[in-house]
């Protein structure tokens, strides 16, 4: 038997996750340091302090008795009030998914949203 490195992805079908209760899973948070247009660069979150702000996550799923909020929208949550990623193969690809606390989530949007938490600063993607 071949053994799975621990760090790959889990491979389901969207239809095999589901939410228990009034949980709430996300994905497509974004961790990565920022620069503003007059150059100031905002580090990420990485265990620090210094990238506190709230985050917003795309609702992958949602448990049955969670009745404000659906699949597909976009949710911000007060900042680390999710777990950590844990990444995933479906049909769309590899994505990490993360719990939320529901009882955190400021605001709700049915398209993307611009992070508008600091303006005029844009991300830069991760240097591979």
């Amino acid at each position: 038997m071949t053994a799975k490195a621990a760090y790959a992805p889990h491979i389901i079908a969207q239809h095999q996750l589901r939410a228990l209760k009034k949980d709430v899973i996300v994905t497509d948070m974004v961790f990565d340091v920022r620069i503003t247009q007059s150059g100031i660069i905002l580090p990420n979150d990485n265990g620090t302090g210094l990238g506190i702000r709230p985050r917003w996550g795309q609702v992958y799923a949602v448990g049955p008795e969670q009745t404000d909020i659906q699949v597909g929208q976009w949710v911000c949550v007060a900042h680390g009030r999710w777990t950590r990623g844990i990444d995933i193969e479906d049909e769309s690809g590899k994505r990490a998914i993360r719990k939320i606390d529901p009882a955190d989530v400021l605001l709700v949007s049915d398209r993307c949203p611009q992070d508008e938490s600091m303006g005029d600063a844009v991300h830069v993607p991760k240097m591979s």
